[in-house]
Parts: structure tokens; C-alpha cells; sequence
């Protein structure tokens, strides 16, 4: 039987659960201290939440299994990781058709930073996002344009 994936809004309740997520994947790990120094805490976590619906939640039969997160203003994907035993089922796919869909109802051309290299940028290589340039020598820069609407 084929596992149940389930997409919503992150809430407040969902804050560790997110940060659990966060830490626990294997390429661009963070750790909670070093997020923190970035300026990424749960109280920033809870204000982006009570501010607009941009952090989305994915379930595989019910168990938390990956998040993404969107910055509107700045059209930018800031942040999507699924945990490494969700891997392959789908769930990065579906995240991005969230993220990507709340951005461009807002702008026409979306961004996003990821590691050169990474499974993670030949990930959205292959969603259609097209590098445009390195940023520190380590990450690399991709951009997407919205599809043009199709004319009937």
C-alpha cells in the first residue's frame, strides 16, 4: 500500500517539530546553536507563523516528514528539508509545489540558495530552477520564472 502524504500550514504546536526536522537531515546540517546564530529561534519561527501562512508541514501517514518555508517579499524559498528515512517518496516534490505556487501567485520570478553540488540542488535542477550564480563560493543561486498562462 502506497504511504499517504498530507501537506498544511505549520502552527505554533508545530515549532520543535520543525527544528527536530531541521537537524536531523544529513546534507546542510544545522544545529540548533548554530541556527540560532543566524538569528533563526523559535520565537522567530513562531512570529513568521502568526505573520502569514508560509511554512507548510508534510506528513507521510500521519508522522512529520519534511517542512518548507517561503519568504514572500523577498520571492525567496528560504528553507525545505524532509527527513532522511522520507526520502524518495515524493514529499520534497510535493513541498515545492506548495512553496513555489504561494510565490508566484505573489511574484513572476522565485529564488532559492542551496549548496553547489548537493543532491539538493540537482533536486531543483530537475523541478525546473536554473542556476544563475555562485553566492560565497559554496552555495549556488537558482531562479525560476512563472510558466506562462496557456492560452484555449
Amino acid at each position: 500500500m502506497s504511504p499517504i502524504l498530507t501537506l498544511r500550514d505549520a502552527t505554533r504546536d508545530d515549532i520543535e517539530t520543525l527544528f527536530s526536522i531541521r537537524t536531523s537531515v544529513n546534507e546542510n546540517h544545522l544545529s540548533r546553536e548554530e541556527m540560532a546564530e543566524m538569528g533563526i529561534t523559535p520565537q522567530t519561527i513562531a512570529d513568521i507563523i502568526a505573520e502569514s501562512p508560509c511554512i507548510w508541514l508534510a506528513d507521510v501517514d500521519g508522522q512529520p516528514a519534511g517542512f518548507a518555508m517561503a519568504i514572500a517579499e523577498e520571492a525567496c524559498l528560504f528553507a525545505m528539508f524532509v527527513l532522511p528515512q522520507f526520502e524518495g517518496l515524493g514529499v520534497g516534490k510535493l513541498l515545492l509545489k506548495k512553496a513555489e505556487a504561494f510565490l508566484f501567485a505573489q511574484q513572476p520570478t522565485i529564488w532559492l540558495e542551496t549548496a553547489a553540488g548537493s543532491r539538493a540542488a540537482n533536486f531543483y535542477q530537475r523541478h525546473g530552477w536554473q542556476p544563475v550564480g555562485e553566492q560565497d563560493g559554496e552555495d549556488i543561486r537558482f531562479e525560476k520564472s512563472r510558466p506562462a498562462a496557456v492560452k484555449q
